[in-house]
Order: structure tokens, then C-alpha cells, then sequence
């Protein structure tokens, strides 16, 4: 990975730049939470950023403990500060050395993570070790086959730089089944993220994803005009609700 994870500007604009409604995060928590082999569920994410799904596991899902993850300090102290319900704890660390014991978890959840990760199969391994047996790992992800985001309408290099960083479908389950995981499924959903195209352009205003830092300024102001220009023609009475899909693959450690 960059350095991109000691950026303190980008941690303050993740927690409001990547949100959902309430119904949307629900409806997240809950599927990621069905793939448990048990109710409450001892939950470790990978990738933790602010702790928006390690929260929202807490309370929908009674998982208990939850183990946040993530190699940034800032993003962790977002997290600390927002959304750390008793059961909840952040620890600083990175994907293929997880601080935490070995089979101590039922569930795993990368969450928009996985082409950030160096050694992918390194980290198949080491969620091995910290999974029981049975337990599951949910990868939240676009896979390179379907890059489909809005984002790419406005500032179409984007399609090109994820093109070289996200990997495909079959690499992630092939890294994954070499280090004792049995694929369970692979599927498809998609939540609204904002009310209206307008509140959509407030968003990515801010810069919220990692993606945007490999734009240059004058390439950023040009989609964001463009995005702005489009949200001015949205029907007040009638506004147009941004959902955003993502692919979710998961692996049951066998």
C-alpha cells in the first residue's frame, strides 16, 4: 500500500464521505452478519477505516467482540471517536500479521480492502489462523470484471487506474482456497448511499476515497463540474437516489 493510510485529511472525510442511510447499513450488517456460524459472532475486520461495519455488526448483529483492524492511526482515532459501542475495539495492524490470537473469531470481513492488500494470499493464511473452523470471511469488493460505479461517469480514468489495482473474481478465490477456505457463494447487492445526485456531489466534494489521489487537481475539477452540472438538473420534487453495488464473496475456513 501508499501512504496513503497516514493521510490525516483523508480519515476526517471517510466517516461523512462513505456513509449510508441507517436502512442501507442495516441491510449491510445483516447480510454480512448471516454468513456467521452462530448468533453473536466474534467479528474481526480487516481494513477497519472508521468502524462504520464493525459499529453496525455490534448493534444489528449482537457480534461480540469485534476487532477493528487497520494500519492507520488516523483512521482508527476516526474510529475511537465515532463509532465505538461497548464490545468494540481498534487495534493498529495490517493484513498479514492480525494482532490478535489464533482461533478467536467467527467471522472475517474485508470491506473495500482487498486490492489495497500487498500480500493477498498472506492474508488468506493469516485469516486461517485467526478463524475457527467453520468460521467465514466476507470480501466486500467490485471485482475487476465489474467495475461499475458512478464515480467512473465523471472521472472516467478512474475505470482505468482500478482496472490495474482491483483484482479479478477468480484470483481472489484461488488465493483464498489455497489457504484451506471452501468458496460459498459469490453474489451481487446494492444499497442507497445518498438521497439524490445532489447529495452525491457534496460527497465526493470532499475527496472521501483513496482513488481520488491518483487525479491530478485540474482532472478532479473537471468531473466534479461535470457532477455538479448534472446534480443542478435533478427534479427538486423528485431527486435521483445514488445506490452503489458491490460484489460480496464468501469463503467458509474448512
Amino acid at each position: 500500500m501508499t501512504r496513503l493510510h497516514d493521510d490525516v485529511r483523508l480519515a476526517g472525510a471517510y466517516q461523512s464521505g462513505n456513509g449510508m442511510p441507517e436502512s442501507s447499513l442495516r441491510a449491510w450488517a445483516e447480510l454480512i452478519g448471516s454468513f456467521a456460524p452462530c448468533s453473536a459472532p466474534a467479528v474481526v475486520e480487516i481494513g477497519a477505516g472508521t468502524g462504520m461495519f464493525c459499529a453496525a455488526l455490534a448493534r444489528w448483529r449482537r457480534a461480540a467482540p469485534v476487532v477493528g483492524v487497520d494500519p492507520s492511526v488516523p483512521m482508527l482515532e476516526q474510529a475511537r471517536r465515532y463509532n465505538a459501542p461497548p464490545g468494540v475495539h481498534y487495534v493498529v495492524g495490517c493484513a498479514e500479521a492480525v494482532p490478535v490470537r489464533a482461533a478467536g473469531f467467527d467471522l472475517a470481513l474485508l470491506s473495500r480492502v482487498v486490492h489495497h492488500l500487498p500480500d493477498r494470499p498472506a492474508c488468506a493464511r493469516e485469516l486461517a489462523r485467526v478463524l475457527r473452523p467453520g468460521g467465514a470471511v466476507v470480501i466486500r469488493t467490485t471485482f475487476r470484471e465489474r467495475l461499475d460505479a458512478l464515480v467512473y461517469d465523471y472521472w472516467p480514468r478512474l475505470r482505468a487506474v482500478d482496472e490495474q489495482r482491483f483484482p479479478g473474481r477468480d484470483e481472489v478465490l484461488t488465493d483464498f482456497s489455497a489457504a484451506g477456505f471452501a468458496v460459498r457463494e459469490v453474489r451481487s447487492f446494492a444499497q442507497p448511499v445518498t438521497p439524490s445526485l445532489g447529495a452525491f456531489h457534496e460527497r465526493m466534494a470532499t475527496r472521501p476515497q483513496s482513488k481520488f489521489a491518483f487525479l491530478t487537481p485540474e482532472e478532479f475539477e473537471t468531473g466534479l463540474r461535470r457532477l455538479r452540472s448534472d446534480a443542478e438538473s435533478e427534479p427538486a420534487t423528485a431527486p435521483w437516489p445514488v445506490h452503489e453495488r458491490y460484489d460480496v464473496a464468501v469463503l467458509t475456513l474448512v
